[in-house]
């Protein structure tokens, strides 16, 4: 059975753990919407949703469908 010390560990673990997916889903949000910000605003909506995947993950969406681009080769 585990002692109290390894249980009050745990839970600082895990309360830790979902503070860190909040957090970094926030910086995710703020980093999203400054890049918004960037674009121009007449963009058409198929253009606006393609630059914004391309700024964020660092190429076009049909690189990374074709496997001309994965994870490893995108410019970090």
């Amino acid at each position: 059975m585990p002692s109290e010390t390894e249980n009050k560990r745990r839970e600082i673990i895990e309360r830790f753990g979902a503070e860190g997916v909040i957090t970094g889903a926030r910086m995710f949000d703020e980093f999203r919407a400054m890049i918004i910000a960037s674009l121009p605003t007449d963009l058409p909506e198929e253009e606006f949703k393609k630059q914004l995947f391309e700024r964020i993950y660092g190429a076009p969406m049909e690189d990374f469908l074709s496997g001309k681009v994965d994870d490893s080769k995108v410019r970090r």
